[in-house]
This record gives C-alpha cells, sequence and structure tokens, in this order.
C-alpha cells in the first residue's frame, strides 16, 4: 500500500525522493508528501493526489538538504487531506516521520501525550507515534549510558516499545542532520547502500537506479543511517550482523518502454516469465520438474498427505488450480484458504499436512500472518513469491520464486500466470513422487515446454479482442462462468474486469448459473464463458442456451477443438488447443486484453485503479 522513501547523503535530497516516489506509484495511494532536514529545521511539502502534483509544489516551493524522507500515502485513520498526509510532523516539529500500517492503540497514546500538552493536528494514528517520540526524547538524556545508541535512536525504540500494531517507518530529527532512523514491525523496510549515500525505502522498485545493494530489515529491528555507515539494532538493543542482497532487477524492468501502459507491458512479458520460471527447473531425464529452494527431501516430500494453499486476491484464483492439479495429477488432498481468514479458523490440520503460501509480493499481511500461524503450530511452509529476499520468502522453509521481474500495474498479470505454471509444476512434481508414469511425465512437461510459445500465439489476437472489449465497456454488469479448471479463471477475469474498469462483474462455475445468478441474465447483462472440449462440454453448452434463450449476450472463450452450436454465441475469441496444465493459463490472456481495452474505453487510469494498492500490508 503506501510508500516510503528516504535519502541521506551529499547530493539534494529532493529529485531523488520524488524520483522514488514516482517509481512507488503502482503501489495505490491519494497524498504523497516529502520532508527535508536543513541546518536545525525541517521543512515539508504535501499534496492530495498524485506525485506530480507533488512535484509541481516542489518546483514552487523548493526544498533544499541532503537528508529527507518521503511518502505516499493509502488512507487508513482520516480523510484524504492534507493535513493527514505524510510525513506527520510531532508538536515541536523536532521530528518528521513517515508510516505504513496501523498503530492500534494510538487513541490511548494521544490522550496520554494530550495531557502532557501535545498538541495534534491530524486524524492519523501517525501523529501520535511522532508526538511519542519527541517525549522520550524530552525524557531521555542526551547521552547513552553504554554509549550504544545516539540519543535520536533511543527515543524511536522507546517510543516503539509502547505501540501496538504494525509499522515500517522512518525518521528525520533537527537536532540531528545527519542521521536517518527507521524501523519495522509486520510491514516491509529495505535498506540501500550506496557510496557516500544510503537509502530506506518499503519496497526494491524505488532504489531501482540507485544502488543494487539492499539489506531486508526483519521485524523489531531499527536502523539507523548516516551518509556514510549504517547500524541495525534489535528491540533489546542488541546489534545485528545483517546480510547483503545484491538486487537482480534493472532499471529498464521497470520502465514502460514502447508500451503505453505498464498493464499491457506486463501482459507481453509474460512469454518471457514463462521461460524464466521453467529455466533450470527440468529434470535431467525430462519427466518432472525440480526446485532448489525448497529445503525438503523427496522423502520427506513423499509423507505429505495434506496441502493447505493460502492466497489473497488473485493469488488465491491460483492456490484454486493449484488445488485442481494436485488433486487430479497427484491424487493428494488439497484444501484453499483465505489467508485473512486461515489464522482466525484454528482448522484441524494432520500431522503430515503441508501449508503452502502464494504471494507476488512476499509481504501480503494476511499471507504472512497465515505462514507465521503455520510455523507457530509446527507444520511445514513453502511459498511461491517473486521478491527475492521478502518477508514471506525468508520466514517459509523453502520456497519457489517466480523470477517473473518486476510488476508495476496493480492488476496482476505476469505474476498470475507465473504462479499458475508453478503450481502446474509442483502438481508435476508430487505426481512423479507418486505414481505418475515416466512417459505421463515427460508428456506432462513437454506441454509445459511449449506454453510460452502458445502464449505468443494467444497475445497476437490483441487487435480483434479490443473490438471485443470496447464492446463490453458499454455494460455495467457481466457475468463470467467456467467449470472445472476454468472455474477459478473465470473468478479471476471478474476481479480483473471490476479492478481496472469499475464494471460490476461476478464468476461462478457454470452449472451454478441456475441456482440464483441467471435471475441477472437480460440484454445488459453479457456472460463470458471458458470452455474446451471435454465431458462437460454438453453441459456447459446447455447453460449457454439457457442464456440464449433469456436475450442475454454470450462471449466464449473456446479452444480450438471445441465444438459450438452455430449461431449459440455472439462473439468467439479462440485460444490454443492445451491440456490441464497449460489450459487456465491460455485462458487467461484474453480476459486480461478484455479488461485492458475496457478499461482504456472507459477512460479509467489501468495502471493505478482507485481504492486499491498493489500490495496489501495493513489488515
Amino acid at each position: 500500500m503506501c510508500g516510503i522513501v528516504g535519502y541521506i547523503g551529499s547530493k539534494d535530497a529532493g529529485p531523488l525522493l520524488l524520483q522514488g516516489l514516482k517509481q512507488l506509484e503502482y503501489r495505490g495511494y491519494d497524498s504523497a508528501g516529502i520532508a527535508i532536514g536543513s541546518a536545525d529545521r525541517i521543512e515539508q511539502v504535501r499534496r492530495v493526489g498524485r506525485v506530480a502534483n507533488l512535484a509541481g509544489a516542489l518546483e514552487e516551493e523548493p526544498l533544499r538538504g541532503s537528508a529527507g524522507i518521503s511518502h505516499t500515502r493509502w488512507a487508513t485513520h482520516g480523510k484524504v487531506t492534507e493535513e493527514n498526509a505524510h510525513p506527520q510532523p510531532s508538536s515541536d516539529h523536532r521530528f518528521s516521520l513517515v508510516h505504513n500500517g496501523v498503530i492500534e492503540n494510538f487513541e490511548s497514546i494521544r490522550a496520554f501525550l494530550r495531557e502532557r500538552g501535545y498538541q495534534f493536528h491530524s486524524e492519523t494514528d501517525t501523529e501520535a507515534l511522532a508526538n511519542l517520540i519527541a517525549y522520550h526524547y524530552d525524557k531521555e538524556p542526551a547521552a547513552s549510558p553504554d554509549g550504544r545508541e545516539s540519543h535520536f535512536l533511543r527515543s524511536v525504540r522507546k517510543a516503539l516499545l509502547h505501540v501496538e500494531g504494525t509499522y515500517g517507518i522512518a525518521v528525520l530529527c533537527a537536532d540531528a542532520p545527519d542521521q536517518l532512523v527507521g524501523a519495522r514491525k509486520g510491514s516491509p523496510l529495505i535498506v540501500g547502500l550506496g557510496s557516500g549515500e544510503n537509502f530506506i525505502a518499503s519496497d526494491v522498485a524505488a532504489l531501482l537506479g540507485a544502488t543494487l545493494q539492499v539489506i531486508y530489515l526483519n521485524d523489531g529491528e531499527l536502523v539507523e543511517l548516516t551518509r556514510d555507515s549504517y547500524r541495525i539494532l534489535s528491540s533489546e538493543r542488541e546489534p545485528v550482523d545483517a546480510v547483503v542482497h545484491e538486487v537482480d532487477w534493472k532499471i529498464e524492468d521497470s520502465q514502460l518502454g514502447d508500451f503505453e501502459h505498464y498493464m499491457l507491458k506486463e501482459i507481453f512479458e509474460q512469454p518471457q516469465a514463462l521461460e524464466n520460471a521453467l529455466r533450470g527447473r527440468i529434470a535431467e531425464d525430462g519427466s518432472t520438474a525440480k526446485f532448489g529452494g525448497l529445503n525438503i527431501s523427496p522423502r520427506d516430500l513423499r509423507q505429505v498427505d495434506r496441502i493447505v494453499f493460502c492466497g489473497c486476491g488473485t493469488a488465491w484464483h491460483a492456490c484454486l488450480v493449484a488445488e485442481h492439479l494436485i488433486e487430479r495429477y497427484a491424487r493428494i488432498p488439497v484444501e484453499v484458504e483465505y489467508a485473512s481468514e486461515f489464522r482466525y479458523r484454528n482448522a484441524p490440520l494432520d500431522k503430515d499436512t503441508l501449508v503452502f503460501v502464494i504471494s507476488q509480493s512476499g509481504e501480503t499481511i494476511d499471507t504472512l500472518a497465515a505462514l507465521r500461524e503455520a510455523r507457530r503450530k509446527g507444520y511445514r511452509t513453502l511459498a511461491i513469491n517473486n521478491v527475492v529476499g521478502s518477508t514471506i520468502a525468508r520466514e517459509t522453509d523453502g520456497g519457489i520464486y517466480q523470477h517473473a521481474g518486476p510488476e508495476i500495474g496493480v492488476a496482476s498479470t505476469k505474476a498470475f500466470t507465473s504462479q499458475l505454471f508453478l503450481s502446474s509444476m509442483v502438481a508435476l512434481l508430487f505426481a512423479r513422487l507418486r505414481d505418475m508414469s515416466f512417459s505421463d511425465g515427460f508428456r506432462y512437461m513437454e506441454s509445459l515446454r511449449r506454453l510460452p510459445e502458445q502464449v505468443e500465439q494467444a497475445l497476437r489476437m490483441n487487435d480483434s479482442l479490443q473490438r471485443v472489449g470496447q464492446w463490453l465497456a458499454g455494460f455495467e454488469h457481466c457475468l463470467f462462468l467456467g467449470r472445472q479448471l476454468l472455474f477459478p479463471i473465470a473468478l479471476e477475469g471478474a476481479l480483473k474486469l471490476k479492478e481496472i474498469s469499475y464494471i460490476h462483474a461476478e464468476g461462478y462455475p457454470a452449472a451454478e448459473m441456475k441456482h440464483g445468478p441467471i435471475a441477472l441474465v437480460s440484454e445488459s447483462c453479457p456472460s463470458l464463458f471458458l470452455v474446451s472440449q471435454g465431458e462437460v462440454l454438453p453441459k456447459v453448452v446447455a447453460n449457454m442456451q439457457e442464456i440464449k434463450a433469456r436475450g442475454g449476450p454470450i462471449v466464449a472463450i473456446a479452444t480450438e477443438s471445441c465444438q459450438l452450436p452455430e449461431g449459440l454465441v455472439d462473439e468467439r475469441i479462440t485460444i490454443p488447443d492445451a491440456d490441464d496444465p497449460t489450459l487456465a493459463i491460455l485462458a487467461t490472456i484474453p480476459l486480461q486484453l478484455l479488461s485492458y481495452h475496457a478499461a482504456l474505453a472507459r477512460g479509467c487510469d489501468v495502471d493505478k485503479p482507485r481504492n486499491l494498492a498493489k500490495s496489501v500490508t495493513v489488515e
């Protein structure tokens, strides 16, 4: 959600902070601000709306200094106003704070501080923390008894001891212009290391083009930065030996290139993303998948007798596809849980249950909470995620990196199909560990090998899909329908359409039409069917005929060999024939393009849809 960028060095901080904020715009936000320390004071500028509004204000009112913090806010506590935008100053203006997360006990902190004369000018929980740091700064002696902390760092640490909730913060102090302090608990924070300069950010994307050397802070850690050094301490004041990671994303990966929007760029990057997911993961005999980071032996994997998948949003749809494939090919019972509900359900799990989480960012707060609950109860955990060094990647027993590159568009495209692809490979791995034959495994892997080329073929439909998408833009309601493996893709298609075009859309198993949704069918509510040749095709055709009889427009996304009665559908979109291991991915491509073109036709902001954030890091 919200984005943090901080800098300390010898350069003018303002342009660097603005550039970092621009690279975080995809996270979703409604206001932005910058604070820069100079001499013995902190100056700041905040604006509602896009980073461009903030940049315009800074042209008229430049801030000069070589240390600063900046933020893009997604409103939680308080309306979208300049007073509620970050950075939030303390009432004495000696501290300025940017904050991701939620401080649950902020009301009691505010009440405590008001009694002691501290003033509040916003509705935010963040201002309570800014004033609490100021309170401890006034209360604590300037010199540390043992010399292990600066006055500034100690005040931040003492304040955080009283905070309930989650936070990723960066703080400036007017009395310490050569220092920048950060801390995290439940909300990601990254330190970027440079030469004569250092950075802090909530997302590695903010640092692309500035540095490739990063440190991922763990929960409960604080960092003190100067232009030439960094020091990381635990909340118990113990020094932390940090691990420096090399970022493998390039600045070019996060730029538009020749595309009009990031979403379209990332749709067309899917063949390469799938190639990246497959590279180095084919066994020497070509009959199964291999993964280097599972940290579980084949013998232990054979003992797994139940798998629970957890995810949120689009990742949850990927979990549903994984369920279908693993149960069909590996014959292992699979359950799919909303990550947000898993830790509250207290579901009974067998001792040989494996908990598998899926998260593009590796920071999704509900998915991380589900992972931690599973680990707390002693279950083995694995993850599929796209960000090396993310919290989920570091806390799970093992996992699989997607290697899809940065995904900037809020609506997930290449990350989703990459998750489907890796789920299919996981199904093959489990199947070959059990009773799938070499020949069947080899054929399965061959279908995976063919997929990037088939996706290229599906992308060539973009021009014809533009016309259908523009037609779809004229409706306010839409149904997406599929059976078996294609039902989760119907859910994903509905989600994509409503995310970026704001058309109300619902996904259902096609057979459920008669159990309520058929009441919505009319000339003003089209139905999009996902169909392939197979045993349930006659049943789906019967569903189509029921809709046709009631005047509902029908669009069919169908495989080449799928036989549909002439005149039954208003629009047919044909995708290559595919086996189950790859069918869901091929069916996804036209849905992404239809949603994209429908949103464009309605004048929507495709890459930054209203009210949405790329990575949900608060409950």
